[in-house]
C-alpha cells in the first residue's frame, strides 16, 4: 500500500523533530500541505534567519529541512530511518533576493517523482522544488535522496557509524587554523589553509550550532555545499560575487576521522557568461563530493 495514502494528517505548525533538529529555533520550516499524491506546498518562515549566511544558505538548510518532514509526514517514513543526500543543484533569482532581502514567509512548491519503494516503503524520492514569496520568484532547486533503516546503515557504516564516538574521536584532535580571504565570521569558515593557494583543509567544527546541531557520525552535506562557496570566494579574494547556481554531487560520506581535502579550479564561463568553477573534495585518496559553481558579479578575467 502506498504510504501517501495512509499518512496520518499533515502538521500544520512543524515541530523541531520533523526536521531533525535539536534546536527549535533554527527550525525553517511551518507547515505542510499535500496538494497531490507526490505533490506539496511547504510553508517556510524566514523572518529571523539572518543568522544563516547569504541567500544560498538559508535556501539550503531550508530545502534540507523537507527531507525528513516529507519523508516523515508526507510518506510515512518511521524515525530512525537514515536519509542520505545524493545530489543537489539549485539557481537563485538575485534580483528579486536583493530587492527585498532574504527575510519574510516564502512557499516552496514541491513535485517528488522518480519515488522508489521497497516492501511498500519508500527509499528514494527526486524533488523538484520552486521558492515563492509573495508570488516572486526566489531560487528553484533540484535533489535526491535516499532512504535507509537503521540495520542497513549500520551494516554499511560499521565502526564509522557510532556519531558519539566519531565525535569524540574528532573533537580530541586540535581544529585547524581558518583560512583568510572567505568573508565568513571566524566560528563559520570551513576551510584551512594549505602551502598552495587552491587547495584547503576541510575545517570541521564540530561544536558548531548549524552543522551539528546534533550528532553525526560525519561531516554534513550542508557544511561540504559552503566549504565549495569558500573555496571559491578565497580563490577569488578579493573580487566579490555570489554562488548564484550549484550542481553538487554527494559520492561518498567525508568522515570525521581523517584529513579531507579541498581543491578549486577555475573553468570556462558557463552558458549565461558567469565565472564557473569545480570544486572537489578526496579523503584518503578517494572522491568524497564534486561542485560545479557559477558566481555572478565581476568577471574573473
Amino acid at each position: 500500500m502506498n504510504e501517501s495514502a495512509t499518512t496520518a494528517a499533515i502538521p500544520v505548525r512543524v515541530e523541531k523533530g520533523l526536521v531533525h533538529k535539536h534546536d527549535a529555533g533554527q527550525v525553517l520550516l511551518s507547515g505542510l500541505e499535500r496538494l497531490a499524491e507526490d505533490e506539496f506546498l511547504i510553508a517556510a518562515d524566514w523572518t529571523e534567519a539572518g543568522d544563516l549566511g547569504d541567500g544560498a544558505v538559508l535556501l539550503t538548510e531550508t530545502i534540507r529541512q523537507t527531507f525528513p518532514l516529507l519523508s516523515h509526514a508526507g510518506y510515512g517514513v518511521p524515525f530512525g530511518h537514515r536519509l542520505l543526500w545524493s545530489e543537489y543543484r539549485y539557481a537563485l533569482n538575485l534580483p528579486n533576493l536583493r530587492e527585498n532581502g532574504t527575510g519574510g514567509r516564502p512557499d516552496l512548491h514541491i513535485r517528488c517523482y522518480d519515488v522508489v519503494r521497497r516492501r511498500d516503503r519508500v527509499t528514494a524520492l527526486s524533488l523538484h522544488i520552486t521558492v515563492e514569496r509573495d508570488g516572486e520568484q526566489l531560487a528553484t532547486a533540484h535533489t535526491r535522496f535516499t532512504i535507509q533503516p537503521p540495520a542497513i546503515y549500520d551494516r554499511l557504516r560499521g565502526s564509522h557509524g557510532d556519531a558519539h564516538r566519531m565525535l569524540e574521536l574528532a573533537r580530541s584532535r586540535p581544529l585547524p587554523p581558518p583560512v583568510s580571504g572567505a568573508g565568513e565570521e571566524f566560528r563559520d569558515v570551513v576551510l584551512s589553509p594549505t602551502d598552495t593557494t587552491d587547495r584547503w583543509q576541510l575545517r570541521i567544527d564540530t561544536h558548531h550550532p548549524m552543522y551539528f546541531d546534533h550528532p553525526s557520525d560525519h561531516a554534513p552535506g550542508i557544511l561540504l555545499l559552503e566549504a565549495a562557496k569558500q573555496a571559491v570566494r578565497t580563490l577569488r579574494h578579493p573580487r566579490v560575487g555570489v554562488a548564484e547556481a550549484m550542481e553538487t554531487v554527494f559520492h561518498r560520506y567525508v568522515e570525521l576521522d581523517s584529513p579531507c581535502w579541498v581543491d578549486a579550479q577555475l573553468l570556462p564561463d558557463d552558458q549565461l557568461g558567469r565565472a564557473r568553477f569545480l570544486v572537489t573534495m578526496h579523503q584518503d585518496g578517494r572522491l568524497c563530493f564534486t561542485a560545479l559553481v557559477s558566481v555572478a558579479g565581476d568577471r574573473t578575467r
